[in-house]
């Protein structure tokens, strides 16, 4: 359930988030369609049943707990509610993830499909998930410790059950595997942070406390036994890459009289030969269970050569692909600006004045539909220093660059800081995206407008739909954005691990 009865909050932030975010919807597509939204005078009974499906009231005694609950937000959101219901054929589904009663529906026929089943650890904002998703598997269980992460992922998949959708420490929950997950696993795929690579250990690398997380990821693929393993990580994994292989190799489950180990391999991967508009490697991990690899009479390896095989069919897209046919925007120039909405520097959710498939990227990554909307299109501050500074910068220019050299700050440590500020090359695919952009954009200017990119546009370059909305702070948006897996790549590489499922 995305909404607990305004009786029970558990949470009151996100509880008034999402009534935000249901308001501005409306407030959106009736701007969309010049339709006023008017004031109403009284309750009707169909306002209050909506308001029964969408989960917030379970009485109509309830209603003055919302008023005192939303205070000056309420006649707001009750107008939204009517227009809403005056006027349900110009939605379509747009405001089902804010219902209770539609999503229940939705996980209903979810729920009796033949899709493979999918747990995801480590699941973020749900690039990876999005992606399996979309190649037709469905998800039973999803996991991660960020608050802001899971609110996003729940926003999102309304077609998976809240209650599978676990904000919890996986050190916490490992022993207790069974208790979430009831069903037969047909893959698990997950990212687990591991930070500690120093070349000086004299350990195992993988053992470093700092990559014990890693460890708690293997400890659930045993636990679960899934058919097909999807590990994902960052390039600096490959210097343990040989030890991860040996821990796979060391799964050994006695089950129903059958021993069950794995066969894995890994290869580092370039998100831009996905077809993603963005240059992004990343090491990744697929393991096979033995019985599955006999009666498929297939490898790792030999999956791998299939995914790049089938890469040189896709199209290679510049930059400049995921950053037509969005608002051009200002950037802020005074602080604190980020979380308010204006027309010259953009809004978390608009009127998108484009289709949503524009050009080929576009049509990609929206699966050729129609976005009436456009999410998290906001410009960043930017100071008179760093404004000058992404003025003069020509694309491609750092902060080696001589034009700057008397006004950029880290002059003193550029052998620190040569890669602080980048201008973005249009023709080419966009440097990685990462989740350092909550700190600064300095390193991701547009390249054509003086700010830094936006998280839609940031979003754009990971593949992620552009109805996919990222919720929380303005500034963890970026964060959510920069340590997701571009989805279309979950997608084409889930499609190839399909075909060995059945």
């Amino acid at each position: 359930m995305i909404f607990h009865p305004v009786s029970n909050i558990k949470d009151k932030d996100e509880f008034i988030e999402l009534i935000n975010i249901y308001c501005r919807l409306v407030e959106v597509m009736a701007e969309r369609n010049r339709m006023p939204v008017t004031n109403i005078k009284t309750i009707s009974d169909s306002i209050v049943n909506e308001l029964s499906d969408m989960g917030i009231i379970t009485r109509v005694e309830d209603l003055s707990l919302l008023k005192k609950m939303l205070d000056k937000t309420y006649d707001r959101f009750i107008n939204a509610v009517s227009f809403y219901i005056n006027n349900s054929t110009v939605f379509g589904t747009l405001l089902d993830k804010l219902s209770n009663k539609k999503r229940a529906s939705l996980q209903s026929r979810e729920q009796n499909s033949d899709k493979p089943i999918v747990v995801d650890f480590f699941a973020g904002a749900g690039g990876l998930s999005l992606g399996f998703i979309d190649a037709g598997y469905r998800i039973c269980f999803a996991n991660d410790f960020e608050d802001v992460c899971i609110r996003t992922y729940k926003y999102n998949h309304p077609e998976i059950p809240s209650s599978r959708i676990l904000q919890a420490d996986i050190r916490k929950i490992v022993d207790n595997i069974p208790e979430y997950i009831k069903e037969d696993v047909d893959v698990v795929i997950g990212g687990p942070p591991c930070q500690g690579f120093s070349s000086a250990n004299q350990q195992r690398i993988i053992d470093d406390p700092r990559n014990e997380l890693y460890k708690y990821f293997i400890k659930a693929v045993t636990s679960l036994l899934p058919k097909i393993v999807v590990m994902e990580n960052v390039r600096g994994m490959l210097k343990v890459a040989e030890q991860v292989v040996e821990d796979y190799r060391r799964i050994s489950v006695e089950k129903d009289g059958d021993t069950y180990s794995y066969d894995v391999a890994y290869k580092l991967l370039n998100s831009a030969d996905f077809s993603v508009a963005q240059n992004r490697e990343r090491l990744i991990y697929i393991a096979v269970r033995n019985d599955v690899a006999t009666k498929q009479g297939i490898t790792p390896s030999e999956i791998f050569e299939q995914i790049e095989l089938s890469n040189e069919q896709n199209e290679r897209f510049p930059l400049r692909d995921a950053l037509e046919a969005i608002k051009p925007l200002d950037a802020p120039r005074v602080k604190n600006q980020n979380e308010i909405d204006s027309e010259t520097c953009g809004k978390k959710i608009d009127v998108n004045g484009y289709t949503g498939t524009d050009n080929e990227y576009l049509e990609l990554i929206n699966f050729n539909r129609e976005m009436p909307i456009v999410y998290n299109h906001k410009a960043r501050y930017v100071n008179d220093i760093n404004y000058d500074i992404y003025k003069m910068l020509n694309q491609g220019d750092d902060a080696a660059d001589p034009k700057i050299a008397d006004i950029m700050p880290y002059a003193h440590r550029l052998h620190c800081f040569k890669d602080k500020y980048y201008k973005l090359i249009a023709d080419r695919p966009s440097r990685t995206i990462t989740a350092h952009l909550r700190m600064d954009c300095h390193s991701h200017i547009h390249p054509f407008q003086i700010r830094a990119l936006t998280p839609r546009e940031a979003a754009r370059c990971q593949s992620f739909p552009d109805d996919y909305f990222f919720l929380g702070a303005y500034l963890k948006t970026y964060m959510q954005i920069g340590n997701a897996v571009p989805p279309i790549m979950a997608y084409k590489i889930a499609t190839i691990l399909k075909q060995y499922l059945s």
